[in-house]
């Protein structure tokens, strides 16, 4: 684990002047965070080791929380209820689905806390806050990896082929990394003034993961109600995901809903962000 201090240490060593006429300028904070990309990625270093740190069995946590989750959807929507799978393995289509959401919801748990938990580095020295929620999204793409490799093995398994269409994949990485920023920037910056968000999180992220199609398609849900579903950011993801690997049909009016979506939750959550950065080493 890289102690506080180190971080702190290397951090001050490069000169920073603190202008009192600083406001929310998005473009001036995401420049300030890109020059100090060593401090980001040295907090998201320490997070991945941190979590394994002292563990039995290591870095093996990350392949057994997401199979836990695969194998409990793919028991309530595949052996209890039957869905359609659109001609898709099972268990293919299932953890095609959990790619997004395990992303998604390990983002927003841990950035949604970040600042609180973070909050002896934050009154020590000033260094732009949006770095630590922005590390708990670069340290989450650990798990992300983890998915996709089990996704290609048993794309691998199944005997399953894929063309060229797979390279659309990256730009719903992206896009998850996005929303997953975004909903985890606006719970961090409202948890540190409503400490309420603690209990609220974890009971969205519980309905979330069954309002998300990750076992199921967006195909079975009755057409007056895909409206309330694709208002759920992550649902033309993940259907960005399985056209991608599978080539189901692409709904684009629920994909480009999403991505408004997205790209509203992150800017948003900027601004909001940015607003009560201000306040966060006084309220903490």
């Amino acid at each position: 684990m890289l102690p506080d201090i180190y971080i702190l240490a290397r951090y001050m060593q490069k000169p920073i002047i603190i202008d009192a006429a600083s406001g929310v300028n998005i473009p001036d904070r995401l420049r300030e965070c890109w020059q100090r990309w060593d401090l980001i990625m040295m907090l998201s270093y320490r997070d991945i080791k941190v979590r394994y740190t002292q563990t039995a069995i290591g870095m093996l946590w990350a392949v057994i929380n997401p199979l836990v989750s695969i194998l409990l959807l793919f028991f309530v929507f595949n052996v209890v209820v039957k869905v359609d799978t659109e001609g898709i393995p099972p268990l293919l289509f299932t953890v095609s689905g959990l790619c997004a959401w395990n992303y998604f919801s390990k983002v927003v748990s841990e950035a949604g806390t970040s600042i609180v938990g973070a909050q002896a580095l934050v009154k020590k020295i000033y260094f732009p806050r949006l770095v630590i929620p922005l590390s708990k999204a670069i340290s989450g793409l650990v798990e992300l990896v983890v998915v996709l490799i089990l996704l290609f093995i048993l794309l691998i398994y199944y005997h399953y082929k894929v063309d060229t269409r797979i390279i659309l994949l990256l730009p719903c990485i992206i896009l998850v990394f996005f929303v997953g920023l975004g909903c985890g920037i606006w719970v961090a910056a409202l948890t540190i003034r409503f400490r309420d968000f603690h209990y609220i999180v974890p009971i969205l992220l519980r309905i979330g993961m069954f309002a998300s199609p990750i076992a199921y398609g967006t195909k079975i849900v009755p057409h007056g109600y895909k409206w309330i579903l694709s208002l759920n950011p992550l649902t033309g993801i993940i259907d960005g995901f399985r056209y991608a690997i599978f080539n189901i049909p692409l709904d684009y009016e629920i994909f480009m809903t999403s991505v408004g979506i997205s790209l509203g939750l992150l800017i948003s959550g900027l601004i909001y962000f940015l607003r009560m950065e201000k306040y966060i080493a006084d309220i903490v």
